[in-house]
């Protein structure tokens, strides 16, 4: 006997989440989410622990370890990009305005490169 199918509807993301789910913030939630990751690559990378990487940059470990668990909500996106600066002092950070005609409002699209 065959079981009956049902129709998934599939929704086409924007690429911030945080759009996506109407946050009043989104493209600032969506920065911190990328420098975020790019921290958390490079501890990775390094294979550092939240102490050794308090130890090297002389952040705490315990703003490292909020990092990782994507508790960014007591950053700013400057700290982040300080912390950031702290592991790969060559960081380049760029914002590309893009503007969409039919809302008439600006969004930022960020770009980090090492």
């Amino acid at each position: 006997m065959r079981q009956k199918e049902d129709k998934v509807e599939v929704i086409r993301g924007s690429g911030n989440v945080y759009k996506d789910f109407n946050y009043p913030d989104a493209e600032v939630r969506h920065l911190k989410a990328k420098v975020a990751a790019e921290i958390i690559g490079t501890l990775d990378q390094r294979q550092w622990s939240v102490r050794q990487a308090a130890k090297e940059t002389g952040y705490q470990a315990a703003d490292f370890s909020r990092v990782r668990n994507a508790e960014l909500k007591r950053f700013t996106l400057d700290r982040l990009v300080r912390m950031l600066e702290s592991l790969k002092p060559k960081v380049r950070l760029d914002l590309v305005p893009i503007t969409r005609r039919s809302r008439r409002r600006t969004h930022l699209a960020a770009h980090v490169s090492v």
